[in-house]
């Protein structure tokens, strides 16, 4: 798999990440090792989870089940050198309230660590923007779990550009580490003016530009809007029905068919080959839907294609 920077920082992750979200609630303990086996089998190194995963499956699941899991696979695989892994704090789970404060970020990260067996975590991400707390308290915390070496570097996910410029800001007044990568809902389609999709955030033109010009990292989540593009019995959801899209999808379809590709595997290969690249977040169901991700690392869109779609 090819590998790239991340951001600015030294880190070496895949042009592909896995998505934990269901490993250890959805998915069993048997089925999550033989996906995070794949992954690892296709030279993967860069898995992205979060403490409140997936504590909404189930009346039995109540947070850090995709945690949990990491840490036993880790542990029977012995590999925690060859991977890269994300991790996340701020949305609420059973007896964890909503929020990145201080002593909130100290805590969760602990709990994260134990969970996993590790004594670091590679990125570790606000998972949302908490307006309740000052920008100073969410970013003092984070970055003295960088001196005490539990976390390498920091990210934002969900976030509007102009706070990420705000907190960027407030780290260099300050001497204090940078968000270095933004993990945004972002897919080939584009949301109409003025979406809503609650408390997650889609990329927009000004959080694009924001990333391309200052060199932040860009993880894509929801990349195949849940499967509509290619699955006849799902809808996209109503932010994406319009004009614009209708247009899109019959690029996409032109495109797929030149190359003899799926429509899936097209919007993977054009994420990551986009200004700015995206790193897609792989969240498979069925050994098929993660043989289709991993067969987009090699499609070559040219730049025609590109200008097309």
């Amino acid at each position: 798999m090819k590998m790239i920077m991340l951001g600015k920082t030294e880190l070496r992750v895949s042009a592909m990440s896995l998505g934990c979200l269901y490993f250890g609630a959805r998915d069993s303990r048997e089925e999550s090792f033989k996906r995070l086996d794949q992954y690892l089998g296709y030279g993967g190194n860069f898995l992205d989870t979060a403490n409140m995963y997936s504590h909404w499956i189930s009346d039995a699941t109540r947070g850090g089940e995709s945690e949990s899991l990491l840490g036993e696979w880790l542990k029977a695989r012995g590999c925690r050198s060859r991977v890269v892994i994300a991790s996340k704090v701020g949305f609420p789970y059973p007896g964890v309230p909503y929020g990145t404060s201080a002593k909130r970020i100290k805590e969760e990260c602990d709990k994260s660590l134990k969970r996993m067996g590790t004594d670091y975590i590679d990125l570790y991400f606000a998972h949302s923007d908490d307006r309740g707390t000052p920008m100073e308290e969410s970013l003092g915390a984070f970055n003295e779990l960088i001196k005490e070496g539990k976390v390498r570097n920091i990210g934002a996910s969900n976030f509007k550009a102009w706070r990420l410029e705000r907190a960027a800001r407030i780290s260099r007044q300050n001497g204090w580490a940078e968000y270095c990568c933004i993990q945004q809902r972002y897919s080939y389609l584009r949301p109409k003016a003025g979406w809503d999709f609650g408390v997650q955030v889609a990329a927009n033109d000004d959080l694009l530009e924001y990333v391309t010009d200052t060199g932040m990292g860009l993880m894509a989540y929801s990349p195949l809007l849940y499967g509509a593009y290619t699955d006849p019995k799902k809808a996209f959801q109503e932010q994406y029905l319009g004009p614009d899209s209708d247009a899109r999808l019959g690029v996409l379809s032109e495109v797929a068919a030149e190359i003899g590709a799926t429509k899936n595997q097209v919007v993977y290969a054009w994420l990551m080959r986009g200004t700015p690249a995206a790193i897609p977040l792989v969240a498979s169901t069925t050994d098929s839907q993660f043989g289709e991700a991993m067969g987009s690392l090699s499609i070559d869109l040219t730049a025609d294609q590109m200008k097309r779609l």
